[in-house]
């Protein structure tokens, strides 16, 4: 069981900068390929960004601006968030999956955390 808990969300304007953080409560952290996907009120659910061993991927409404990095000695994965747009308005969660499965899918995740809020203004 892996149990995430995101945090660095909150009330930024239009061309600001957040850091978004999630941490793991497991051991074998570093064996997991970690995502991000956000929300938006009457959405689906949106992929981020991803990373699996040395790759990492993007998705197009994001690519350039945000970038995603982790520390295994922390159990930890970060969203750097640039360039802030209202559009970029959603809850974030974050994903754990231990498989090969497409890493952009968010049902290929196994393990979700609760979400963080991400409110851009204009």
């Amino acid at each position: 069981q892996v149990q995430l808990v995101e945090s660095g969300g909150g009330l930024v304007q239009a061309g600001e900068s957040l850091r978004l953080s999630c941490v793991a409560s497991v051991r074998t952290f570093s064996i997991y390929n970690m995502g991000w996907f956000r929300q938006a009120p009457g959405k689906e659910r949106e992929f981020v960004a991803a990373i699996r061993g040395s790759l990492i991927y993007y998705g197009d409404s994001v690519r350039g601006r945000f970038t995603i990095s982790r520390d295994n000695a922390k159990n930890t994965v970060y969203l750097q968030m640039n360039s802030l747009k209202p559009e970029d308005t959603a809850i974030y969660y974050c994903a754990a999956q231990s498989n090969f499965a497409k890493i952009i899918e968010a049902r290929t995740y196994e393990y979700w955390g609760q979400g963080t809020q991400v409110t851009v203004s204009s």
